[in-house]
């Protein structure tokens, strides 16, 4: 008995001993860590708080942490709000989108689509189904693209190999394109047989010769693989227009190097626009050129400044004759989404796709080029709701990159642009990486692409139309700010769309 208690007792003691001794160091960690603070002179809250005044910095870090999960509203985050993310994930897990007890969604917020529901809409059995649409008649190799949405431009590099892997075997299961971002296409896109759309960025990557022009031999390799379905020459994107990107030079592995024409470690930069490209007749000129070289559909990407430049190019089209049309138009937002872009770019540069999609459209109709260009809408659409609108608005196709990170699993972390994502999307540190299983998540791409087509098409049915691009403008009326909404074709009326505006 008295063994056990002397035991207990030096326990006790040991115990005792650690704990000042804890508080010992923890003390003089405080005293060096004031001391600093006190002398330091970079950090005004510091010198004057030492030791306390560290404690904004935590707090001010963990700050969007907190608001995403304690106190912000479903439907206040920004860029996405929870209830966007939510429904996207409930689709991609393949769960019912069906809720109870009425809409949390504030209809009087000023630009709300509101849907113009038909007093005889078409039975069950006469469902909307979406149907092919043939993309560059004049090409060589004309694409029939089996869907309306599809996945827009991520490169390789810019996403993880699961990543990509994961999106590549998703399109393929979901029958959509896989746009390949301005990285090139590497060996992951490939090997699921999807199809894809090769982008062309401004340093060419992955078509480039060794000084850094358009290489029309590396074109035509990469135009005879049977899955590269049309090319897309990128002149801007929403997010940051008039600048180009750049992938930091510890995301330039051996592999991505080699995929780019890059060196190791050396910085992927990409200039704020083609070199060779001056004013519009270039741009068709260069459009002419890789539609010949490689006999497959070509179009651009871009952000609408202003209609006085869009209008300019198609009065080029027009003075050159449609053969020398881009095939398709992607238009992007000034909202559209990066993975690093400096903050007036991102918030104040380029027109949102709101505004810009249907003045493209009427422009498109009003040279009567309807039938020849096809129009892709980009730019935060990731609900059924948001591309529903694109199509009423006139797009022939919607893409989205954003919805389908969500469908991987992204969490909103906003750390894109450095190599710390912690769902494994946006690094290349397999710590990771390994947390991004590609062989279950492009299940989750799959269900979410084909969750919306689903829910387009249900919307489709509920306004009395037997096809999703059938909507019109007059199928969506948009809340004006005296609480009113008014039918879309009232604020935009298109010039000659098909079927009436």
């Amino acid at each position: 008995m008295n063994m056990s208690m002397e035991t207990a007792l030096s326990v006790v003691d040991f115990l005792g001993v650690l704990f000042v001794a804890a508080i010992g160091i923890l003390t003089i960690v405080a005293a060096v860590l004031f001391i600093v603070d006190r002398w330091q002179t970079g950090d005004a809250i510091r010198r004057n708080y030492p030791l306390i005044g560290r404690f904004r910095h935590l707090f001010s870090e963990l700050g969007e942490f907190f608001r995403q999960y304690f106190f912000a509203m479903d439907r206040e985050e920004l860029p996405f709000n929870r209830a966007q993310r939510e429904w996207v994930d409930r689709a991609s897990a393949g769960k019912s989108n069906t809720v109870a007890f009425g809409s949390t969604r504030n209809l009087n917020v000023v630009g709300t689509p509101i849907f113009v529901n038909d007093p005889f809409p078409p039975l069950d059995d006469q469902f909307a189904a979406a149907q092919p649409l043939l993309i560059g008649p004049t090409a060589r190799m004309p694409y029939e693209a089996p869907s309306f949405f599809n996945i827009s431009g991520m490169s390789y590099g810019a996403l993880s190999k699961p990543a990509i892997q994961a999106l590549s075997h998703g399109a393929k299961k979901a029958g959509i394109w896989l746009n390949t971002g301005e990285g090139g296409v590497s060996p992951f896109h490939l090997e699921s047989g999807c199809d894809l759309i090769y982008q062309i960025g401004t340093a060419k990557f992955g078509v480039r010769d060794e000084a850094g022009n358009l290489s029309d031999e590396k074109l035509r390799e990469v135009a005879a693989k049977e899955q590269i379905k049309m090319f897309e020459l990128k002149m801007a994107q929403g997010a940051k227009p008039g600048k180009g990107g750049i992938l930091p030079g510890e995301k330039v592995t051996e592999e991505i190097a080699a995929i780019r024409g890059l060196q190791v470690g050396q910085d992927g930069i990409s200039p704020n626009r083609h070199k060779e490209i001056d004013n519009f007749d270039h741009l068709l000129d260069m459009l002419a050129h890789i539609r010949e070289v490689t006999g497959k559909p070509v179009g651009i990407k871009t952000v609408v400044g202003a209609e006085e430049a869009i209008r300019e190019l198609f009065e080029t089209i027009d003075r050159r004759g449609p053969d020398q049309a881009p095939d398709f138009i992607t238009i992007d937002g000034g909202e559209g989404g990066t993975g690093a872009a400096p903050m007036p770019l991102i918030d104040l540069v380029g027109m949102p796709v709101r505004e810009a999609l249907p003045l493209l459209v009427d422009l498109r109709d009003e040279f009567r080029l309807n039938d020849r260009i096809r129009i892709i809408s980009s730019a935060k659409l990731v609900n059924p709701g948001d591309v529903a609108w694109a199509l009423a608005a006139g797009a022939d196709f919607v893409v989205s990159a954003r919805g389908f990170m969500f469908s991987l699993g992204c969490i909103q972390a906003l750390k894109c642009d450095k190599n710390t994502c912690p769902t494994g999307i946006t690094t290349h540190d397999p710590r990771f990486q390994k947390g991004l299983v590609a062989e279950q998540k492009y299940k989750r791409v799959a269900n979410y692409a084909k969750s919306i087509v689903n829910e387009v098409e249900t919307i489709s049915h509920s306004v009395g139309v037997s096809e999703p691009r059938q909507l019109r403008r007059r199928h969506v009326r948009l809340v004006q700010p005296n609480g009113r909404s008014v039918p879309m074709n009232k604020i935009f009326p298109s010039y000659n769309a098909p079927g009436g505006s």
